[in-house]
């Protein structure tokens, strides 16, 4: 069990839904930040609602949340995928999925840290993707997830002394509500996606919200600075993932 609070954004679905519901399992405050409230009804769970696409809104809410609650977990979950290929991708998408997957993230670490830093002790997981690694009509998102993943690189060498550690968790293909509607079960489409991972499955939320929860553990802190992915053995297949 953990106690403390904790920041889990983009949580009212899917891997969000499921790291925040973990959290409070195992007695965590979660706070969740994000532009629709939590389905999750739960004592320990508040909502600010946010638009963190917007960098002033992101902005507010990280030093509003900073000020209102001792937060020494973040977990920077919320992101944006708009699918297209080279000739398809636009200056917009690629501005939309940098806005929310890195640099809300950026906004989020720079408010809650000096307290961590004050409390000497900070556990931040970032939330990247298989897709980092190479997949067709992913460009903008692509390139959003594996900024976090050279940003986790770079804070690891500037937090380690602080108590501080920073992780990334990288899903391959997981069964999420926006997974379930774009392959039906049952469909072809799905079938040859379960064929190209090595287990044979589509993971589930609650996988990715089980490596979360490792690097946030108090015990964990002697990990900091990697990418952990969670994705079938797709990421050692080279097979298409999230």
């Amino acid at each position: 069990m953990m106690d403390g609070v904790a920041v889990v954004t983009g949580a009212s679905s899917g891997i969000g839904e499921a790291i925040a519901q973990d959290l409070l399992n195992q007695g965590l405050t979660v706070v969740t930040l994000q532009r629709r409230p939590p389905r999750i009804k739960h004592a320990r769970i508040l909502h600010h609602e946010v638009d963190l696409a917007d960098a002033a809104s992101a902005t507010a809410v990280a030093k509003e949340v900073a000020g209102q609650y001792p937060v020494r977990y973040l977990v920077n979950n919320a992101g944006a995928n708009r699918p297209g290929s080279l000739e398809q991708a636009t200056i917009d998408d690629m501005d939309h999925v940098y806005a929310l997957n890195v640099r809300a993230a950026m906004i989020l670490i720079q408010a809650l840290v000096p307290g961590m830093r004050q409390a000497r002790f900070g556990r931040i997981v970032s939330i990247s993707s298989r897709a980092i690694l190479g997949k067709t009509q992913r460009l903008a998102y692509a390139a959003g997830k594996a900024g976090l993943v050279g940003m986790t690189r770079v804070l690891c060498l500037e937090l380690a002394g602080d108590g501080i550690t920073i992780n990334a968790v990288a899903p391959g293909p997981v069964a999420t509500e926006l997974f379930d509607n774009g392959h039906p079960k049952g469909s072809a489409k799905r079938q040859a996606v379960i064929d190209s991972i090595p287990v044979k499955w589509v993971g589930a939320p609650t996988d990715v919200a089980r490596a979360v929860s490792f690097f946030l553990s108090p015990d964990s802190g002697y990990i900091s600075g990697q990418t952990l992915f969670v994705c079938g053995g797709s990421s050692v297949s080279g097979s298409g993932g999230n």
